[in-house]
């Protein structure tokens, strides 16, 4: 079932973890009319812009999956508007600048970068209320707001 012209449920509800367990990880309504919003208004903009082909490395979690890989307990993740995703050939900081400039998100995090192009990943999020949030996390120093100059 396609979500938007280039993102189908499939890729945004996929998770080795879910099926070796056997966790259903389908989102109720709610969560696919959200998976539906941030597949319009954050994916397909970077697909369009890029013109490159990229599946999300993590989409949608359901609270039982989320709570087994450790996740958040308010993540995003388990109401659908966000995804974690890195775009072959393209650094992660330029991703998450790009993002910044051009996009109505609600938060964008350069997760785990660690100053060469293709490390870590970008998670970002799409809300009706955006908050505009912009952070770094890696393991030594946590969360901080902005990005890397």
């Amino acid at each position: 079932m396609n979500l938007t012209e280039h993102f189908t449920l499939k890729e945004l509800t996929k998770s080795q973890t879910s099926e070796r367990l056997g966790i259903d990880n389908q989102p109720d309504s709610e969560q696919m009319l959200k998976l539906r919003l941030l597949c319009s208004n954050i994916l397909e903009p970077i697909r369009e812009a890029f013109n490159i082909p990229f599946t999300p490395s993590s989409g949608f979690r359901s609270y039982d999956l989320n709570a087994k890989i450790g996740g958040s307990f308010n993540s995003q993740h388990c109401r659908g508007e966000a995804a974690d995703i890195e775009l072959p050939g393209v650094s992660n900081l330029e991703l998450a600048f790009w993002i910044k400039d051009n996009i109505n998100f609600d938060q964008v995090i350069l997760e785990c970068w660690d100053g060469t192009p293709e490390s870590g990943w970008i998670h970002v999020s799409f809300a009706t209320q955006p908050r505009f949030d912009i952070l770094t996390f890696n393991k030594k120093q946590g969360y901080k707001k902005g990005f890397p100059e």
